[in-house]
């Protein structure tokens, strides 16, 4: 894992945490739904911020990161339905959210200074 750069880093570090809490859903809770979707939102972050690690192009690396913000906000959402149906306690889902949204600020900072900004016509 690349320890340059720090988003690569912390999204792959919220992905194991996201793998680990899918298999105690899983195991423990019998939970394979809602669960599911956790893993898949929540591995897709770090999956997309690596492959703007290796983007071609400034627009290719904004769609990337863009996928990933977004992906980051799914979880989130996929955090708290599973905090609120006693799947997750509170404290595993809020520290977890926190982690997220720590990443989604990063990134959205990221975008707000990579994004191709298109000319007036006015």
């Amino acid at each position: 894992m690349n320890q340059t750069n720090p988003l690569l880093k912390k999204s792959y570090d919220f992905a194991l945490c996201i793998v680990i809490l899918y298999k105690q859903l899983v195991k423990i809770e019998k939970e394979y739904v809602l669960s599911k979707q956790l893993l898949r939102s929540g591995t897709s972050i770090g999956a997309n911020v690596s492959e703007a690690n290796g983007a071609i192009s400034k627009a290719d690396f904004s769609a990337k990161i863009s996928i990933a913000y977004k992906e980051s906000l799914e979880t989130k959402y996929w955090l708290n339905l599973l905090r609120d149906s006693d799947y997750l306690s509170k404290e595993k889902a809020d520290k977890l959210i926190i982690d997220a949204d720590e990443l989604s600020k990063i990134m959205f900072s990221i975008l707000k200074t990579t994004r191709i900004r298109k000319p007036d016509n006015c």
